[in-house]
């Protein structure tokens, strides 16, 4: 048994830099559907990327990041993440994710008619689900 068997390679890049370049056991991804679980041998699929949590399991440990947008290949060997936006549970600023989240909020509640509040939705959505990734470091 060759040490790849059982394994899944992702790859998570955004245009800043690469996050994650790992053999994993099993990963789970925001998909434009809902969440998706992949493990090795999965069929092919391309989705896009929603504002989420991907999390991936090697060995006995569960590790995550936050990704927003972009695209996901999947091959049965192989996952690719090209996102928009990403960020790896250690590099999360909680005190940033946190003043997000409390200006996200502020738009919502006292908005105008001016008030973009689709925008301000997508804002508290991200800040909740960094600070989420921030807990699991």
């Amino acid at each position: 048994m060759s040490a790849m068997e059982g394994k899944i390679h992702l790859s998570v890049v955004t245009p800043e830099r690469k996050l994650i370049e790992e053999n994993v056991d099993e990963i789970v991804l925001p998909g434009s559907e809902g969440y998706l679980g992949v493990l090795p041998g999965h069929a092919p699929l391309l989705t896009a990327l929603n504002v989420g949590e991907l999390t991936y399991r090697t060995g006995g440990g569960t590790r995550a990041c936050f990704v927003a947008w972009g695209f996901a290949e999947i091959l049965p060997g192989r996952v690719s993440v090209l996102a928009d936006v990403g960020e790896r549970a250690e590099d999360v600023d909680m005190e940033r994710a946190r003043a997000a989240r409390e200006r996200a909020e502020r738009r919502l509640k006292g908005g105008t008619a001016d008030t973009d509040f689709e925008r301000a939705k997508i804002a508290l959505e991200k800040a909740l689900i960094r600070m989420q990734v921030a807990a699991r470091k």
